[in-house]
């Protein structure tokens, strides 16, 4: 008897355990600072952007910011789910080159850079 109530104590355990590891797992923080990895100096301040109050207080929804390969909305994503960071896609680091001896570039050529894809996402709605 004693056995069994021990065995299912150690059962109990590994399911909390188990779930509290799946639940941090897939929380999404309030405060993500825009700090990404792919660039070696940042020229301005690392912004912190926060995921709750754009989702929850201006409802805006996953798909408007988070797109596939083709530009198109992930619209079945849900909080916690995993998603890429932007440099996974968007390899190049930094803003299109310019200048008068810039190369011209298509859209989807300048958005391959990290800082041409950021702004283009983020200022339909921060204009300045």
């Amino acid at each position: 008897m004693k056995g069994k109530f021990v065995w299912g104590l150690a059962v109990a355990a590994c399911v909390v355990l188990v779930s509290a590891w799946v639940i941090a797992g897939t929380t999404v923080s309030d405060v993500i600072k825009m700090n990404t990895k792919g660039y070696t100096a940042h020229t301005k301040g690392i912004v912190e952007f926060t995921h709750k109050k754009h989702a929850e207080d201006y409802k805006i929804a996953c798909g408007d910011c988070h797109h596939d390969k083709d530009g198109k909305p992930l619209t079945n994503l849900k909080a916690g789910d995993n998603v890429q960071g932007c440099i996974e896609c968007h390899k190049i680091p930094g803003e299109k080159p310019k200048g008068k001896d810039a190369p011209k570039l298509s859209q989807k050529e300048a958005l391959q850079y990290h800082a041409e894809a950021m702004h283009q996402n983020c200022q339909g709605c921060h204009k300045e």
